[in-house]
């Protein structure tokens, strides 16, 4: 079940608010999505922040890593994830929806492959939120043996690490935090859907780990949970 925080305050953005750049920014109740700038994304930003959704710098700018976020906050609401700040993913951030932990004492990560959320957990407490892409469940090929893309459910500890960008057999890995035998790691990389899109890894996006590696989250020997 989602847990939630306090409502958000109810103070409203002014319709007009434009960002530095003088793109103006939606007004209260209307629609919030990529490309978007000004008072009333930096209040989602905010917003997300303090949900723990990892949303990187609330610059009043909604790019990439804000729509991450927002994806982030769809799934944990039940909500179909397209990223847009619309009334229902509104009331969600109104609410604090966020995702419960399984976990109940230590630090770890848990991968949650139904909401496609990887969640960083502290004695039961979620304290970090991002939206992730995993396996596909689907069958391919690679030098002539079929192989599943499947993300292995069960309990498995980050036992290796690459500083930089690795080049697997299946393409290219960002700072990969391996944690399974079978060469499964969380790892940076350029595209990641709201959906399973992998050959098994735990995708996030480039900043989100470099984000991971700058705060020592993921060091060694930390548990990582798939279920």
């Amino acid at each position: 079940m989602p847990t939630t925080v306090p409502p958000a305050p109810t103070t409203a953005s002014p319709s007009s608010s434009a960002s530095p750049s003088g793109t103006p920014g939606a007004g209260a109740g209307e629609a919030l999505r990529r490309g978007d700038t000004g008072d009333a994304v930096r209040a989602l930003q905010e917003r997300l922040d303090r949900l723990e959704y990892w949303v990187g710098e609330s610059d009043g700018t909604f790019g990439l890593l804000t729509e991450q976020a927002v994806y982030a906050l769809q799934k944990a609401a039940g909500l179909r994830p397209d990223g847009i700040v619309g009334a229902k993913t509104r009331a969600a951030l109104d609410d604090g929806k966020r995702p419960a932990a399984r976990s109940k004492d230590g630090h770890l990560a848990e991968v949650d492959l139904d909401r496609q959320l990887l969640m960083i957990v502290d004695d039961g407490a979620v304290s970090r939120i991002f939206n992730t892409s995993t396996g596909t469940f689907e069958h391919y090929t690679y030098q002539g043996e079929t192989y599943l893309a499947d993300t292995p459910r069960g309990r498995w500890t980050v036992d290796w690490q690459v500083d930089g960008w690795r080049d697997g057999p299946l393409g290219r890995l960002y700072r990969p935090k391996y944690f399974q035998e079978q060469g499964i790691a969380i790892h940076g990389y350029t595209s990641v859907p709201p959906y399973p899109a992998s050959h098994g890894c735990v995708r996030v996006t480039l900043p989100a780990m470099d984000w991971l590696w700058a705060q020592d989250v993921l060091p060694k020997k930390t548990r990582v949970w798939v279920y």
